[in-house]
């Protein structure tokens, strides 16, 4: 009988006596890994906070630009980041514009 089907044949048997089948000890586990980038050949892991960050940065980035341009007006702006955050944190009812629209 082959490894994977011993392997099989036991997680089935650990399955039917109610137990949680055991996990394969060479697994690497990567704590708080949010993303693998490979560059070059290079593999690098990004966390969550890094993402995060990265997210934040690229769009402060673009409203100091969009701004200093003159394509959008900064004070629009911080309403309408308000209205997505309480869109957002509602009790999943539509919010409707002045004219009609639900969101």
């Amino acid at each position: 009988m082959a490894n994977a089907d011993v392997l099989e044949r036991e997680e089935g048997i650990e399955m039917a006596f109610g137990r949680k089948p055991k996990k394969p000890a060479n697994k690497e586990k990567r704590p708080g890994s949010g993303l693998i980038l490979v560059k070059d050949g290079v593999q690098r892991e990004v966390s969550f906070e890094e993402l995060a960050l990265s997210n934040t940065l690229s769009l402060e980035a673009l409203v100091r630009v969009l701004s200093r341009n003159g394509n959008i007006d900064p004070n629009e702006l911080m309403k309408e980041m308000e209205k997505v955050k309480s869109e957002r944190f509602r009790d999943g009812m539509p919010i409707e514009d002045p004219d009609g629209t639900a969101h």
